[in-house]
């Protein structure tokens, strides 16, 4: 039998899945790197990472994937962000033989302002981050600045119809069904290439068994080559 929440206790693992911090926070870091490894599986394998790709992530909690990541090709450059910055803290001690080796870079931000130069990642994925995006138009905008014009970006988010079912996204989540989402997008420099459905059965922070229904948006920077008529709205 699952146990039974307080309402400031869902307010505090919420809290947590936002900005992991203190000993509970690593211990919910552990949890979501073993809950949201079968979706960064599936949004490292449908990005296509290439050799000498530089790729940045979005949150990338205590960042247990990354070995994963520099296995897909050669010579990858992977740099991670965070807001946490116990999350920053673990996951540059636990990689700090990457680090050494010029193989993987990570940095706190402010989850706004992206601290790199323009039109330098091939890549840009974040997984299980956009329910917390503060100001989304502003960070795509940033996203776009850092991206190369022949960029991808991979965005993967669980459906709001899965997300509802947990009792404490009631609590500072901003949940999207791929509708939602494409709104969004429609009012950036990015157009949607793809957007791929995947399902898992995965332990929810609640402890019970649950089938998650999520999406991988696949994005390209609008140019003169994507770009697409958008109707007038009347």
């Amino acid at each position: 039998m699952s146990k039974i929440y307080t309402e400031e206790e869902l307010k505090e693992i919420a809290h947590q899945l936002a900005n992991p911090n203190g000993e509970f926070g690593l211990v919910i870091a552990d949890n979501m790197n073993e809950n949201n490894i079968g979706m960064t599986l599936e949004t490292i394998k449908n990005i296509g990472l290439n050799d000498n790709d530089q790729l940045l992530e979005l949150g990338h909690g205590n960042c247990g994937h990354l070995q994963l990541i520099l296995q897909q090709a050669r010579s990858i450059h992977y740099s991670g962000l965070e807001i946490s910055s116990t999350m920053h803290q673990q996951a540059s001690a636990d990689h700090r033989a990457e680090v050494a080796q010029r193989q993987a870079t990570f940095r706190l931000y402010d989850g706004l302002h992206i601290p790199f130069q323009d039109e330098l990642f091939d890549k840009i994925m974040s997984v299980n981050t956009l329910y917390f995006w503060e100001d989304i138009p502003a960070l795509l905008a940033e996203i776009r600045r850092v991206l190369k014009p022949d960029g991808c970006v991979a965005i993967t988010f669980a459906d709001r119809a899965f997300m509802e079912t947990l009792p404490f996204t009631k609590f500072g989540f901003n949940l999207f069904d791929l509708d939602k989402f494409k709104t969004a997008i429609s009012e950036s420099s990015f157009i949607m290439k793809s957007a791929l459905k995947r399902a898992e059965y995965v332990n929810s922070k609640m402890g019970d068994p649950v089938l998650r229904e999520y999406w991988i948006a696949l994005l390209s920077p609008e140019n003169e080559h994507t770009k697409v008529e958008k109707p007038l709205t009347p």
